[in-house]
């Protein structure tokens, strides 16, 4: 029996269109059924399989704005892009504020019809399993406390209706981010891991061999299971709840994991050597007027074209100015109460376009 290259998607990134992402803001909510297998050590057979994620349009809406085809990303960008997704390997996406680093996540998710991206906001307190998972243990007691109490225990108040099954461990544990991610889907989910170099020195370490495995252990879900195999938990989307099996959670398709970091420190080599690395560089003119675009419309973003300019020259000039900086000028513009000139438009400007650095 032979095999047609067909099967495998496209062949090589040679072909200008290997890639299933292409960054045109063009919904291809079928594209990644063309992802090609992985490679062998990257395969996971978790299960049983979940259901699809939720849609989350507003987040998205929030995020990008209104969608519309734009020039495709650079393409030196995507080809990286392109070989995380097919080696399922996480993207280190580096550049200074405001590039846009945050936003790539739900761009992939926005083009490729991957539902709710799942956001971890690292901070110098997150440690790994901040991410995996959180239990109540002290929520338990009580609500285990007060079901003996009205299910008739033997020295013990009773109440007179009952108090129906004691409570589930799974009442109190609910997933994290990166434990929802890692979730058996049948289609990857997108994870956004934020600011990873804001963290403690030893969680790049923590996350090796997670993301290597593409696994992880419940502790307290592992001593439950002689009572039932099967305990269903919160997750991290709103009002989802999951079953897991034998307190273990393993991926079925490794999530799409995209983890920004400002430069503000070095990781270790090891970690560095599980990822695929992609320096965004800070946006030009054309690509502010095309995001100014998408959050108002193409007629503001010709009216702003000065603001633009002068926003793309002092972000040059300073190290750096947050996109949302520039949205906040343009919606004070057309806000009518600021005309975009004069002497007291550019106090309010130096206001509201003040280096990172200053805060």
């Amino acid at each position: 029996m032979t095999t047609d290259v067909s099967d495998y998607g496209p062949a090589s990134p040679s072909d200008p269109d290997w890639g299933i992402y292409r960054g045109t803001g063009v919904p291809r909510p079928d594209g990644i059924d063309d992802l090609p297998p992985p490679p062998p050590w990257r395969t996971f057979n978790g299960g049983p399989p979940q259901p699809g994620p939720p849609e989350d349009a507003d987040e998205i809406r929030r995020r990008l704005g209104t969608f519309s085809p734009t020039a495709p990303t650079d393409k030196a960008q995507l080809d990286v892009i392109n070989a995380a997704l097919c080696l399922r390997r996480p993207l280190l996406v580096t550049g200074r504020p405001g590039s846009g680093k945050s936003t790539l996540p739900y761009r992939i998710a926005h083009e490729l019809g991957l539902g709710r991206v799942l956001y971890w906001p690292v901070t110098s307190r997150t440690t790994l399993q901040d991410g995996l998972y959180s239990y109540d243990a002290i929520g338990r007691v009580q609500a285990t406390a007060t079901w003996r109490a009205m299910s008739g225990v033997p020295g013990v108040a009773t109440d007179s209706e009952g108090a129906g099954e004691a409570p589930s461990v799974g009442d109190f544990l609910s997933l994290g981010p990166l434990g929802t991610a890692l979730l058996p889907y049948e289609r990857p989910r997108v994870l956004l891991v934020d600011e990873l170099d804001k963290s403690d020195i030893d969680l790049p370490n923590d996350l090796l061999s997670v993301l290597e495995e593409g696994t992880f252990e419940i502790p307290e879900l592992v001593r439950s299971e002689a009572r039932s195999p099967y305990v269903e938990v919160h997750t991290d989307d709103p009002d989802i709840r999951v079953p897991v099996q034998g307190g273990r959670v393993r991926c079925r398709a490794f999530p799409i994991v995209v983890i920004t970091s400002n430069g503000e420190r070095e990781f270790p080599a090891a970690f560095l050597r599980r990822c695929l690395r992609l320096d965004i560089p800070q946006p030009g003119v054309e690509e502010l007027a095309a995001m100014v675009a998408a959050h108002f419309s193409a007629e503001v973003a010709e009216r702003a074209r000065d603001v633009i300019a002068q926003f793309h020259e002092r972000s040059s000039r300073s190290g750096g100015l947050a996109a949302d900086q520039l949205l906040n000028a343009v919606h004070l513009m057309t806000s009518g109460d600021h005309p975009a000139q004069g002497e007291q438009w550019d106090k309010l400007m130096a206001a509201v376009w003040r280096r990172l650095s200053d805060y």
